[in-house]
């Protein structure tokens, strides 16, 4: 079995060899390989040491980005290349990393530390493959399988229970049986494990083909709880609606796969409807509604998000696309559709309109979108008219109004938006001396 690689890594293996050294590609690049899919970056694994790959590859610059873990990336022009010794770890101490690590010189000791059977693969041209643990045999069954006992090899890391969702998420794999039963099993233990670990791996989740399914095995398995309990009561929750043939955790399945594999647009279908549960009411008739539940999922989501430790700027976009995802009745006109670009801004807007039109082919009865493909070309037509709907696009601007006999301070933002509001009304208002009329007229008393 001949594996490709590019030739700025196999350039590594060759002259590690050459030196008298082991080397192999190893781990996800052979698994990604082997499935005929481009790896997302290469790994090497050597008898080497890391003083001694430094200074075999003097010429190349290196970063000793995991030196104490045997890990010394080499740069090229083609990208970074981690070469890692072969090392055995010691005793995981907390269920989240060992203790220290032991380098050694036996490939085996090295491959058998791994997780699962698919990631403990190596490869170099001499050699071939060497697979110890029957990982090329679960990839043609396509099952996700630990290396050795998998109760021990998941209580090492904790984080490996949702690594295994995880790839079985993105390859389409099942979970072996018995490796199943020790994720349920051990899945409380996900509570020590740092939530930028936990989000790291959810996000991979929400950005894979089919992210429902990955939602549906952490529902299964007892990890939905420990990861995002505030979903739990979305679960069977019926929304007694005749626009809604779902329960809420159903609807929220449906939308996500919908989506664009776009961060922000999957956490808010995500997210979306979270709040429905707490919001529900049934009218006379026995028909549920959902009151301002784009609000209070906006507040659920926030909690959430800030308990991820997700950036400023991904919780902002992802809240507001759960705020602004019930307003897309037909009869919004242009006017409207400006202050929404002025609430939602123009970088968000057609991820807004990707979340709106998944959110309406997710529920029962017709899925005509034709009014979200209308507000779309109209979005778009705003945007190359170059319509104003944010101050920055004002004719006039807080020195202008100083200059006027403004003092600084809160009556600045208060004229700005006034006069938005009027040049959303009408764009022809939109240069300096009208708005500087306007300005004098409403605001008499300031002179």
């Amino acid at each position: 079995m001949k594996i490709l690689m590019p030739n700025y890594v196999n350039i590594i293996i060759e002259k590690l060899i050459k030196n008298g050294f082991r080397a192999y590609l190893v781990g996800g690049s052979v698994r990604d390989t082997l499935l005929n899919k481009q790896p997302n970056d290469y790994d090497i694994t050597t008898s080497a040491t890391p003083k001694q790959i430094i200074e075999l590859f003097s010429e190349f610059k290196t970063l000793e980005i995991g030196k104490e873990f045997g890990t010394i990336v080499i740069i090229q022009d083609e990208g970074g290349v981690e070469v890692t010794s072969f090392r055995q770890d010691n005793i995981y101490e907390d269920g989240r990393r060992p203790s220290s690590v032991v380098f050694t010189e036996d490939l085996m000791l090295d491959l058998k530390r791994r997780d699962f059977t698919i990631n403990s693969m190596a490869y170099n041209e001499d050699e071939g493959l060497i697979d110890p643990f029957d990982g090329f045999k679960d990839l043609k069954k396509k099952l996700i399988r630990t290396v050795g006992n998998p109760i021990e090899r998941l209580s090492e890391d904790y984080l490996r229970i949702l690594r295994a969702v995880r790839f079985a998420c993105q390859l389409d794999f099942l979970i072996d049986l018995e490796t199943s039963n020790a994720c349920s099993k051990l899945s409380s233990n996900l509570a020590i494990i740092s939530t930028e670990r936990i989000r790291d791996e959810l996000f991979k989740i929400l950005l894979s083909e089919k992210p429902s399914r990955g939602f549906l095995l952490m529902r299964e398995m007892g990890i939905l709880k420990q990861v995002i309990p505030e979903l739990m009561p979305a679960i069977g929750f019926d929304q007694r609606n005749p626009y809604h043939d779902r329960s809420v955790f159903q609807h929220t399945l449906k939308v996500m796969d919908n989506t664009p594999k776009i961060l922000n647009v999957r956490l808010a279908a995500l997210l979306h409807d979270i709040g429905k549960p707490y919001t529900f009411t049934m009218d006379t008739k026995g028909i549920g509604h959902f009151y301002g539940h784009d609000k209070a999922s906006a507040k659920i989501g926030r909690e959430i998000l800030l308990r991820l430790n997700c950036s400023t700027d991904l919780m902002e976009s992802t809240l507001n696309l759960i705020k602004e995802h019930m307003v897309h009745h037909p009869d919004l006109k242009r006017k409207g559709l400006k202050r929404q670009l002025q609430r939602i801004g123009e970088e968000q807007i057609e991820n807004l309109i990707y979340l709106q039109i998944a959110d309406r082919l997710s529920k029962s009865g017709a899925k005509d979108i034709s009014s979200l493909e209308a507000k779309r070309r109209e979005v778009r037509s705003i945007l190359e008219s170059k319509e104003p709907f944010s101050r920055k696009h004002l004719a006039i601007d807080g020195e202008d109004l100083i200059n006027l006999g403004f003092k600084e301070g809160r009556i600045i933002g208060e004229i700005l938006d006034f006069l938005l509001n009027c040049v959303i009304d009408d764009s022809s208002l939109n240069t300096k001396k009208k708005l500087k009329e306007i300005v004098k007229n409403k605001y008499p008393l300031q002179y």
